[in-house]
């Protein structure tokens, strides 16, 4: 089969220096359509499920949530493996399907099995199933903090970066989940006082009940006139502290009894499981997930665009730092390193050639086997779906010296052979010379 190929290729120069450059073109054109990760996608197909139960101890979320979701999720078609993690208020289930299974497909099928399995459950628990992510999704961490001397305080920093550069993030292609770590979700908090509430003859049950359908816009039907239908609204829902102290939470001899009777209303933080800190100090943190197949350094400028475009209307007394953590940099290391091997491969062969072999087409013809190698790779890599990454830029980095060795040698031998042929009476042709070498 060898022998075939170099005939074919002695006979057919001109057709094999054309397909060459194709190669060399569409390599590069395929070279910038690769996406480019850290490592990888290593992980199976899985789903993620994550369950909240407030207030539960790890034994109970394990024996009341974990166990029932795992024992429904075995027998789904296509399961390799069911791994859990219960903590406090916490239950993680990690779904591995086989390898080649649809991941859309398999949310599907879990999704299916969740419906079924919620009468199992206790009381208000809604597994939830987590976003399709990479296993090494986390790209970039962001970061939001206020100044010493300004007002901003940590609910605003988190109202901020929940509702201003969260959904912005999100609508980012390739982005499959932004998380936001630390600050203090903004809570309408209703601190109902014991003694008036005994005062005025309430139960608290009642109170809570009558406190659950405040805050709702209802709807009185439709009201036609002149040939046109107009819509009755009943706008009810708070906007403010004010509003929720003038609502109706019960009646006392005749009187309606308002929250304000009862209770103070207050703006603070909701309970804090964990934190985040910024040069030690107190801030935002959020974590940015990407998606399978992803290219991490282009979706790291499109954040990085984003991010420029959301600094420059910052709140005053804000500061956003986008560079806490990068995956890109370090994939952009490993490219420019293998970049310098090249350089200093070419560089060398050059240097190598010119004192041994002192012919300039020698020289030129090595040179043209490192990128026509690596833009071969480059279409193998599309063709199976796979992306660069510090893996097989470190397979490329020392293939180059073995590249670089083959290509001295068997350019050598040919120079060598076609010197013997010319000092030789009877000559043989160059092209049986060259096949021979």
């Amino acid at each position: 089969m060898l022998n075939f190929i170099i005939k074919f290729s002695l006979k057919n120069r001109l057709f094999v220096v054309a397909l060459s450059v194709i190669v060399l073109i569409y390599g590069g054109f395929i070279l910038t359509k690769l996406p480019v990760d850290v490592f990888p996608d290593l992980n199976k197909p899985t789903v993620n499920i994550m369950t909240e139960a407030e207030g539960m101890a790890p034994e109970e979320v394990e024996t009341l949530i974990t166990l029932p979701l795992e024992n429904a999720l075995n027998g789904l078609p296509g399961v390799n493996r069911v791994r859990s993690t219960s903590g406090v208020g916490l239950s993680v289930i990690y779904v591995e399907f086989d390898w080649g299974t649809d991941i859309f497909k398999n949310r599907q099928l879990v999704s299916e099995k969740l419906i079924e399995t919620k009468e199992h459950l206790p009381k208000f628990i809604n597994p939830a199933i987590g976003p399709i992510s990479s296993i090494m999704g986390e790209i970039q961490l962001i970061g939001l903090s206020s100044e010493v001397k300004s007002k901003i305080t940590s609910i605003d920093l988190r109202t901020y970066a929940d509702w201003v550069i969260r959904p912005r993030l999100l609508n980012i292609p390739g982005i499959s989940q932004v998380n936001s770590i630390g600050g203090g979700v903004k809570q309408y908090q209703i601190k109902i006082s014991a003694s008036k509430l005994n005062f005025f003859q309430l139960n608290l049950e009642e109170v809570e009940k009558n406190l659950n359908l405040l805050s709702q816009n209802t709807t009185g039907g439709y009201l036609e006139k002149d040939g046109l239908e107009y819509l009755i609204r009943n706008l009810a829902r708070a906007e403010n502290i004010s509003d929720i102290e003038q609502m109706v939470v019960g009646k006392h001899l005749g009187k309606t009894i308002l929250v304000k009777d009862i209770a103070s209303v207050e703006i603070d933080s909701q309970i804090k499981r964990g934190d985040a800190g910024i040069n030690a100090k107190p801030g935002v943190i959020l974590s940015i997930m990407k998606q399978p197949g992803a290219s991490t350094v282009e979706l790291t400028e499109k954040v990085d665009s984003v991010l420029k475009s959301i600094e420059s209307t910052l709140p005053k007394g804000m500061t956003l730092h986008g560079n806490l953590f990068k995956q890109a940099n370090f994939i952009k290391s490993s490219i420019d390193n293998v970049k310098e091997a090249l350089r200093d491969s070419g560089i060398f062969i050059v240097i190598v050639l010119i004192l041994f072999l002192m012919n300039f087409r020698t020289t030129v013809i090595t040179l043209t086997a490192i990128p026509l190698s690596f833009v071969a790779t480059f279409i193998i890599l599309k063709m199976f779906g796979l992306s660069i990454n510090t893996m097989t830029l470190g397979g490329l980095a020392i293939a180059i010296g073995e590249l670089v060795d083959d290509a001295i040698v068997d350019v050598e031998n040919v120079l060598r052979r076609l010197k013997e042929n010319n000092q030789k009476t009877s000559k043989q042709s160059v092209i049986k010379v060259i096949f021979e070498a």
